[in-house]
Formats: C-alpha cells, sequence, structure tokens
C-alpha cells in the first residue's frame, strides 16, 4: 500500500478518536495525537520539552510557535516515513498554515489529505448528553447506543458513572461554536486544495471505517 499522510478533521464528539486508532491500525501508519505528543514531550528532558512543561505547569496554552516545533519534531521520527495520522492539528488557519510548509519543506504536502468525520451539532449533543464516564477506569458509555448493564455503575470496575461537565449540554454548545468560529476553518483550507474527504460520522464505527477506507481508495 502506498504511504498514506491523513489530517484528521471533525468537531468534538464526531468520534475522531475511536477513528483514528482504528484507521492507524488497518493502515499500518502512526496515530499522532496532539495531547498525546505533548503528554511525551513533558517526560523528557531537552530544552523544548522543558519550555512545554513550563507553560503546561501554569495552567496556560501551548502556543502556536511551540506547537509548530513539537510538530515538526514528531514528524521527523523513523515511524513517519511510511505515513501518518494527524489527529487534532491544525486547530486554526494560522497552523494550517505552518504545516503546509512543515509538509511541503519534506516534499508531501501533495500526498497529503484531509479526513472530515462529518456529524451535526445535534447528534453531537445528544451523543455527548447521553455519555457517561468512569472516574475509576476511564470506560466511557453512552445510555442509548452502549449502556452499562446496571444503570450507571461501571461494568468493569462498579465505580458510579457521571456526566463530565464538558459533556454538558450547555458546554457542548459552547465547545461547537469555538469549533465552528476557530476549526472549521481548516476544513474549507484543505478544500481549497482539493484535498478533502468528507465521510459521514453517523452510524457503527465499523460503517464509518468501511467508508474511510472506500474514499482513501
Amino acid at each position: 500500500m502506498s504511504k498514506r499522510f491523513i489530517v484528521l478533521l471533525g468537531p468534538p464528539g464526531a468520534g475522531k478518536g475511536t477513528q483514528a486508532k482504528m484507521i492507524s491500525e488497518k493502515l499500518d501508519i502512526p496515530h499522532i495525537s496532539t495531547g498525546d505528543i505533548l503528554r511525551e514531550s513533558v517526560k523528557k528532558d531537552t530544552p523544548l520539552s522543558r519550555e512545554v512543561k513550563q507553560v503546561m505547569e501554569k495552567g496556560e496554552l501551548v502556543s502556536d510557535s511551540l506547537l509548530e516545533q513539537i510538530i515538526k519534531e514528531r514528524l521527523n521520527e523513523r515511524d513517519c516515513d511510511k505515513g501518518f495520522l494527524l489527529d487534532g492539528y491544525p486547530r486554526n488557519l494560522s497552523q494550517s498554515e505552518t504545516l503546509k510548509a512543515i509538509l511541503s519543506e519534506k516534499n508531501i504536502f501533495d500526498d497529503v489529505v484531509a479526513l472530515e468525520i462529518s456529524v451535526s451539532d445535534d447528534e453531537i449533543v445528544q451523543r455527548l448528553k447521553n455519555r457517561r464516564s468512569c472516574p475509576n477506569c476511564g470506560m466511557v458509555y453512552n445510555l442509548v447506543s452502549n449502556p452499562p448493564k446496571k444503570d450507571a455503575i461501571c461494568d468493569n470496575c462498579g465505580y458510579q458513572l457521571v456526566l463530565r461537565d464538558d459533556d454538558k449540554e450547555e458546554t457542548v454548545r459552547q465547545r461547537l461554536l469555538v469549533y465552528h468560529q476557530k476549526t472549521e476553518p481548516v476544513i474549507y483550507f484543505f478544500e481549497k486544495f482539493n484535498k478533502l474527504l468528507k465521510v459521514n460520522g453517523n452510524g457503527t464505527p465499523e460503517k464509518i471505517l468501511e467508508e474511510v477506507l472506500e474514499k482513501l481508495n
């Protein structure tokens, strides 16, 4: 199979994390999540990682320029030679331009595709307000599509399930508003270069993966 360079896009709650894991395994390419990179970066002892650690310890957001250095460093690792799936970056137009410059420098921008998992706002609100998480083991359930065997009790460890604050309807609507204002323009950025593949994010993860693989071929 040819090399795959994929940028994963879509609103919060669209199922990007689930799809990223499945696509990464199916295509045998690394799943590069910005959240994971930042967590890994602070464990290292380099000038860059110390700078990132300082920012995160203050509870501040990592700047675009710092993020650029981290992304560049990660994409230069050997496992990315055969391709990658980038998840969580870019989040705005400025980062899109930066990523284009990084990938152009590596002579792979022409081969990149942006994969958008498309789900309506109302569907996302329904999904997230029905989501319940286990504060002990981290298992996640959905009261409608994947309920626990016992009401509000984790199947795995027996703890009481909770509705996380960021899954409450008013918070979800606010997150979606920010997404539409800041991140949605990234979709049009890639569309401008004829690099956008849109996939319907409704349905089972397996069905969505099937459509993803069809679109990629």
